[in-house]
């Protein structure tokens, strides 16, 4: 089971964008990168492709960041935090370490 899933609301703590918050979009590359809505947007120069119908130019694009430099954003305390795994009755879930509760986000 992965600590960070797709839909959970996460604050970048490490890097250029260190502070800010967003939704993970997508993890990339079996779990070890994910896209964050708004976080990690950079500027790629693209070449026109008539054949596709794609027009050249200075193209934003959203890229990974490694899992590492991300943490689950707690709503009751307002603060970065770190998760855990809890088993009972054969289930497992995600819990936060500082208050025990389960992480409800990243169920749609």
């Amino acid at each position: 089971m992965r600590k960070i899933c797709k839909g959970d609301t996460v604050i970048i703590i490490a890097g250029r964008d260190k502070g800010k918050q967003g939704e993970v979009l997508q993890m990339v590359q079996d779990g070890k990168k994910v896209l964050v809505s708004g976080v990690n947007t950079v500027k790629k120069h693209a070449k026109p492709n008539p054949s596709k119908n794609e027009v050249g130019g200075i193209v934003s694009k959203t890229m990974p960041l490694d899992v590492s430099n991300v943490a689950i954003y707690n709503p009751e305390t307002k603060k970065a935090d770190r998760v855990g795994i809890k088993q009972e009755d054969g289930k497992k879930f995600r819990i936060y370490k500082s208050t025990g509760k389960t992480v409800e986000a990243g169920v749609k």
